[in-house]
């Protein structure tokens, strides 16, 4: 059981940018059961959105900054914060926005698995938080050294045990 849900990155510029995401259509669905489940619970759900400096294609309110349009998130309920690094808590009130829920538990999902995901659970581990990475429910793009399928594996296998707890997402519950 996890007591909250971290979304990060699914925005337009990330989703369906050039390069598009390892089984991205799956993932998305994959993240909107998880919303759905969390909702269900009534467990908090918070939304990274990556902001890029003024000019960038990600700058805040650029049509590619823009969570992608399928993601089942709320603005109106749902926390929605902006970073600047791949850790969600480095310049932001993610970890104070967490203790004062009283969360101790969170899932994690979205993009990029081998910088934003894999940062943050890290982090999070090292501020006191459990972790679920959902197997699932995390994507990135090919690279010239490795497919994502590959990176996604090696970051599921990596992360478990010592700093998250892996499961399929259909096995999450909040």
């Amino acid at each position: 059981m996890a007591d909250a849900l971290l979304i990060i990155d699914m925005q337009t510029g990330l989703y369906d940018g050039p390069a598009k995401p390892f089984a991205r259509e799956r993932v998305l669905a994959t993240i909107n059961q998880l919303i759905e489940r969390a909702r269900h619970a009534d467990a908090p759900i918070f939304v990274a959105r990556h902001t890029g400096p003024a000019g960038s294609p990600i700058e805040a309110g650029s049509p590619l900054w823009q969570l992608w349009h399928e993601l089942k998130v709320d603005e109106s309920r749902d926390h929605l914060f902006n970073k600047t690094r791949p850790s969600c808590f480095l310049g932001t009130n993610l970890e104070q926005q967490l203790k004062a829920a009283q969360v101790k538990g969170i899932v994690i999902a979205g993009m990029k698995t081998q910088f934003c995901i894999d940062t943050t659970c890290r982090v999070a581990v090292e501020l006191g938080f459990s972790v679920v990475l959902p197997q699932d429910g995390h994507t990135c793009m090919d690279t010239p050294l490795l497919k994502a399928e590959a990176i996604i594996e090696h970051h599921n296998a990596t992360l478990a045990g010592v700093f998250v707890k892996r499961a399929r997402a259909a096995e999450i519950s909040f």
